[in-house]
């Protein structure tokens, strides 16, 4: 199977070919993937060198130029090394574009900590008007980034190298909802698994690790490949489902541990209940390791998942 970056760069390749408002722009990192986009569409396949800011200034240029700009690199350089370009032109130009980011959390662990973006989807959070698109599998990533190219608001879409096993099929809708959507689709909660007694939401690809993790247990699981929006009506209807006077919500992502808490909190006013956010720790993992490593070190492996999970429960 392709990895998201790999059909990425298909993808947009493609993209270049059908939509004459599109424009790619890179830092080095994907280069070699569009050297055949570049001699097709030498005009919008630009690559700036290592030069971040630059990256997301010539993005927000096209933007204002009535381009739609598709803008790559690892989200550490993508997200938090340009965030007040990022802050200011798109945000405060008040424009659209896509931002796709690789790398995610720790998918590269030998390039250590600089390589390694796990306060990202936090970090976009403070911004307004920003969608945020984390797919779980190959098939995923190119009907989201098809989709957001379709559009003219502020997504964000983030790739990584974990993948669950199969597609999940996005949710369709009759029209366009949500800042920073396209046409297709919309942005919400799948139910996956349904139970009695908590719910679990998998964010993108800790979805299978999260299915393993809750086998057997009553509870349902809510998949989520668009994060912001925040679903609210889809976990109250979830909650509103369960046994009990109480409800118990568990967030699983792939990012900052907690990131989404505060959504969930919000989407539930007037229903008693706890959330348990898991995610990755602020604490810096400095052994190099693999990526299964890392996925363990944060306790976002099933076994974890499941240690945590049941404990939360139990309490």
């Amino acid at each position: 199977m392709d990895t998201m970056r790999d059909r990425f760069i298909a993808t947009a390749t493609r993209l270049l070919d059908e939509d004459p408002r599109l424009a790619v722009v890179l830092a080095e990192i994907s280069r070699d993937g569009f050297d055949e986009a570049a001699r097709r569409h030498p005009d919008r396949l630009i690559n700036v060198g290592i030069r971040e800011q630059l990256l997301i200034g010539v993005g927000g240029g096209l933007a204002l130029a009535g381009v739609r700009p598709i803008v790559h690199t690892f989200a550490a350089f993508l997200v938090e090394r340009p965030f007040e370009q990022v802050k200011l032109d798109f945000g405060h130009q008040g424009v659209g574009g896509v931002l796709v980011s690789a790398g995610g959390s720790y998918d590269w662990p030998a390039g250590g900590f600089t390589h390694m973006a796990p306060g990202d989807v936090a970090l976009m959070d403070t911004l307004d008007g920003w969608a945020v698109h984390v797919p779980g599998h190959p098939d995923e990533a190119e009907a989201l980034l098809r989709h957001a190219a379709a559009g003219d608001g502020r997504d964000y879409v983030r790739l990584s190298l974990q993948s669950n096993s199969r597609a999940r099929p996005l949710i369709p809708a009759e029209g366009r909802t949500g800042t920073g959507t396209g046409t297709g689709f919309r942005a919400g909660f799948a139910t996956v698994r349904e139970g009695r007694g908590a719910v679990v939401i998998a964010v993108g690809p800790m979805l299978d690790n999260v299915l393993a993790a809750t086998e057997g247990l009553d509870t349902t699981v809510l998949y989520a490949t668009t994060v912001r929006p925040f679903d609210g009506e889809a976990l109250r209807r979830a909650v509103a489902a369960l046994t009990g006077d109480a409800a118990d919500v568990v967030l699983v992502e792939p990012y900052l541990a907690g990131t989404s808490t505060a959504a969930a909190n919000d989407a539930l006013p007037t229903t008693p209940h706890r959330v348990l956010g898991l995610g990755v720790a602020r604490r810096e993992l400095r052994a190099y390791g693999e990526l299964a490593d890392h996925l363990a070190g944060h306790g976002l492996d099933p076994r974890s998942l499941r240690e945590r999970i049941t404990t939360f429960l139990a309490r």
